[in-house]
């Protein structure tokens, strides 16, 4: 036990109750028997809080596993992005040049025709 526990009795010394031995007895007993559920309900609050630090670093493991899987999605998507806005940017001077050829020789009908 640490230094300083009331749980060592050794050290302390009774004086004598006015009421004699039976009374210093029922509250020896009643000493004892607060202190047992003391230390029973230090255990469990020991116990709650460690279960409670498993518990938020088994959260915290999963959430990093989360981020790291979104910030690869996050990458790839991009990727994507800068990958498809090339092929529109190479893509379109052919679509407005066909527009241009289209419109030489059709009369337009008034709906969008553009090839897709």
């Amino acid at each position: 036990m640490a230094h300083g526990s009331d749980s060592d009795d050794s050290n302390y010394t009774k004086s004598p109750s006015p009421a004699g031995s039976r009374r210093g007895s029922s509250d020896n007993i009643k000493k004892v028997m607060r202190r047992e559920k003391n230390r029973i309900a230090a255990q469990k609050s020991r116990m709650r809080q460690t279960q409670k630090a498993d518990s938020l670093h088994l959260e915290s493991e999963n959430l990093e596993k989360e981020n790291a899987a979104l910030r690869k999605e996050v990458k790839k998507l991009k990727e994507e992005a800068k990958y498809l806005s090339s092929v529109l940017t190479t893509h379109e001077p052919l679509c407005t040049g066909l527009m241009k050829l289209m419109n030489g020789f059709f009369v337009s009908t008034g709906t969008d025709s553009t090839h897709e």
